[in-house]
């Protein structure tokens, strides 16, 4: 039989997992400021997002079946559509990946997928409760993270995420990013898993801080 953990117990580590999220987001945030400590954590970026999905899955309850299968689909789509992006030119526009995201798989960071689900479970878990309406949720969290990668293209261009053709990022990159993410937020409302994870909203929130003021921190 499993012990169950004390309830005060379970908010002493919820406490503790906020308070990590918010020293390696910060922590993030002033290496990559600081021209003497970019190149070092630059190189820490893929780490610091798999660290991320690690703390969030850590809090995550709706292990069931669906789970891995969403997951599996919010991967592959997502690293499915820079792949076509990369080689054909679609969808987002003409644009190429730097070295900053760590070992590609046909020319595209094996993280990015990772990202993807990332975002679409973030953004998918803070309105799932907003309406039953799983196009009208789909397209909350479409519009959440379409305005997330506004906020991201220039502080990716800076670091060496990725480079846009004539250093120019395309309307139409915005207008694929929403259909990709729309497409995928779908999925993850017809999969039948629990979508509650007490860590979701605060590591949202620690993500966009973390590019908003990246956008004022560095000469962009």
């Amino acid at each position: 039989m499993i012990a169950q953990v004390p309830p005060e117990a379970q908010n002493k580590r919820l406490i503790i997992a906020k308070i990590a999220v918010v020293v390696l987001y910060a922590v993030g945030v002033i290496g990559l400021s600081l021209p003497e400590y970019r190149e070092l954590f630059l190189k820490l970026t893929p780490a610091q997002l798999l660290l991320s999905l690690v703390i969030l899955l850590g809090y995550h309850r709706g292990w069931s079946d669906a789970f891995p299968i969403f997951a599996t689909a919010a991967f592959w789509i997502g690293f499915g559509a820079e792949i076509l992006g990369i080689h054909t030119g679609y969808l987002f526009g003409d644009y190429v990946y730097g070295t900053t995201l760590g070992p590609k798989l046909w020319d595209v960071p094996i993280v990015i997928g990772v990202n993807w689900f990332i975002l679409v479970y973030l953004t998918g878990t803070v309105f799932h409760k907003a309406t039953d309406n799983d196009y009208y949720a789909a397209l909350l969290g479409a519009t959440a993270m379409t305005v997330i990668d506004y906020i991201m293209e220039p502080v990716a261009v800076a670091l060496d995420f990725w480079y846009w053709k004539f250093e120019i990022i395309p309307a139409g990159n915005y207008f694929a990013w929403f259909g990709v993410a729309f497409l995928i937020h779908l999925i993850y409302r017809k999969a039948n898993f629990d979508r509650e994870n007490p860590l979701a909203a605060w590591m949202l929130v620690a993500m966009i801080l973390f590019f908003t003021i990246l956008n004022f921190t560095l000469e962009l």
